[in-house]
């Protein structure tokens, strides 16, 4: 059975350039990047190099830059390791920490953790188009706020949140800014001085690049410099920010696929969103189908579907060769609505029908029209039975 794959933003496979870069850090340069010996001194260079080409094009600083395992971390690393500093700093400053019902279930749990630490969490709007209310984000963007996250892209969707505005609201109360990257890095045109970023993660996996292994940009300088509690110690690495032995294998295919994902954009982005939207007309044209958010901004590769006169399991099990999400990634097993969708306003029972498609740098047009009779035939086949 020849799959058709439809989940890239899950994840993606790895692109033949960065296995070719990756490559001689298995056989040749295999050493560790912490030893003071001449073969640890060339793979620190290779690490150099990546952190460069991880931080060129968002306009950072190479040490402006974290490795990690992966986007989960990174954002821990970002929300608890703020908050553990600033409580063992002075225990009595900022207390509120604000995001978003939408948000990936990484950014919703560490939140969700540190109101265990007595920390005030809250929670902003958005619409049924899934965009954020920046009038409910003033409001709550009080001077004891301490941090606003707010992911770039949403994972589930697609919805593209308005960072600059949401920036400049959380930066006038004198908050730290942290945008989620995850589906955004490689994707989109990123500059985190153009959008006032303080706090970005992203992940290898989603951009062509190995999975167990992610990173998390950290403003380095200026007002809105921030400094992190490492959450992993033992051994200084990371200039003590994460400590471990480098993952220079994770870190030089991280390097290579978010350097050859910024540069391809402005050819993959075109083909993507056209073979993405030859997916939704024909959806369009099924009745008691919903595309979420496609009356906001999105980015071009991601497409929610509620299903609401058929159940989504059912539709699913006609497509057996169809790989896809039923909400995000991270919860493909669980049976519970998607939170983005109950923020938007959906139903619970909508909620709970929907799947997500994504297509990517290897889907062909073969691949879409494939999937388009798919469920073109097996919706039909269940529309006359109800």
């Amino acid at each position: 059975m020849h799959l058709i794959y439809a989940d890239y933003a899950a994840t993606t496979p790895v692109d033949p350039r960065v296995v070719e870069a990756i490559t001689p850090t298995l056989t040749e340069v295999y050493y560790n990047a912490s030893s003071a010996h001449l073969g640890g001194m060339m793979a620190n260079a290779l690490v150099a190099k990546a952190r460069k080409r991880c931080a060129a094009p968002i306009g950072a600083q190479p040490d402006e830059i974290v490795f990690t395992s992966g986007a989960t971390e990174s954002i821990n690393l970002a929300i608890q390791g703020l908050a553990t500093l600033k409580q063992l700093q002075r225990p009595d400053a900022r207390r509120r920490i604000i995001s978003v019902r939408s948000e990936h279930s990484a950014v919703r749990d560490a939140v969700a953790r540190c109101a265990e630490l007595d920390y005030d969490e809250q929670w902003v709007s958005v619409d049924h188009q899934g965009r954020v209310d920046l009038e409910h984000l003033a409001r709550l963007c009080t001077p004891d706020t301490l941090l606003v996250s707010v992911m770039m892209v949403n994972n589930e969707t697609g919805v593209i949140q308005d960072i600059v505005a949401i920036s400049a609201i959380a930066h006038a109360a004198g908050a730290v800014m942290m945008s989620d990257a995850t589906q955004a890095y490689g994707k989109m045109p990123v500059n985190v001085h153009e959008l006032g970023i303080d706090l970005m993660p992203w992940s290898g996996h989603k951009i062509y690049g190995p999975k167990g292994i992610g990173a998390l940009y950290v403003r380095g300088g200026g007002e809105h410099a921030v400094t992190l509690e490492p959450m992993v110690v033992g051994g200084g690495q990371e200039r003590g920010v994460r400590s471990g032995t480098m993952n220079v294998t994770g870190i030089v295919g991280l390097g290579a696929a978010s350097e050859i994902s910024c540069a391809d954009l402005e050819s993959d982005a075109p083909r993507i969103r056209a073979l993405r939207e030859r997916f939704e007309v024909a959806l369009r044209t099924l009745d008691g189908v919903e595309i979420c958010g496609d009356g906001a901004p999105r980015g071009y590769n991601i497409t929610n579907v509620v299903f609401h006169t058929a159940r989504v399991g059912d539709v699913l099990a006609g497509i057996p060769d169809v790989c896809c999400s039923r909400g995000s990634a991270c919860h493909g097993a669980s049976t519970s609505p998607s939170a983005a969708l109950l923020a938007m306003g959906f139903s619970e029972a909508a909620a709970g029908n929907a799947a997500r498609f994504s297509f990517g740098r290897f889907t062909t047009e073969a691949d879409v029209d494939r999937l388009i009779a798919g469920i073109t035939q097996t919706y039909a086949g269940l529309q006359s039975h109800t």
